[in-house]
């Protein structure tokens, strides 16, 4: 596993703490247009000092591989520019369930251009051979329509229904649970 994979369009990295000023303000830029979709944030998740000890943290995860974040940067960008969006591989479970979740966002300005698609499409192999997993899951609201088509795309196969599963926005949603199993490891 590495720090940082390249494809056609993106740069795939694992950030150092001192990029935490980069991350806040992806989520400065986007936070109208996330924040209906993810948890209640903290007091001080807009400031630099959040976000580079949660890269501090996500770093060690990585080192550990418990914990898999790529920050999504267009190849043509400096190194030192804001990220359009992130992939995180969490949750992972080994024993008889060798297996994670994974989530992942874009800014507004870099949504239906297909560089979730071109990204996932790269990290989903590496994911399941490098961890030597048999299964990553997803979960998404049900009106979430572009998610549901980009995981569809992927191969990801819907399982079920879950409902109140997670906490969104101070709210109690239903979500749809989706899983990519490795046919390799069968």
């Amino acid at each position: 596993m590495q720090f940082k994979y390249e494809t056609d369009r993106l740069r795939l990295e694992i950030l150092p703490q001192e990029q935490g000023w980069a991350v806040c303000r992806f989520y400065k830029d986007n936070k109208d247009f996330l924040e209906p979709f993810e948890p209640k944030r903290p007091e001080n998740f807009y400031t630099s000092e959040f976000h580079s000890v949660n890269l501090a943290c996500e770093h060690r995860g990585f080192l550990n591989l418990s914990h898999i974040r790529y920050w999504l940067f267009p190849r043509n960008k400096p190194t030192n520019s804001v990220p359009i969006g992130s992939i995180c591989f969490n949750s992972i479970q080994r024993g008889a369930f060798q297996k994670c979740a994974v989530g992942y966002k874009l800014s507004q300005a870099s949504c239906h251009q297909g560089y979730m698609l071109e990204a996932l499409s790269y990290l989903l192999p590496i994911i399941l051979e490098d961890l030597k997993l048999h299964r990553i899951e997803a979960f998404v609201q049900p009106d979430n329509a572009s998610s549901v088509q980009l995981l569809t795309r992927l191969g990801f196969r819907e399982e079920g229904y879950l409902c109140s599963y997670a906490e969104i926005n101070g709210e109690w949603k239903d979500h749809l649970l989706f899983s990519y199993v490795n046919s390799i490891s069968q």
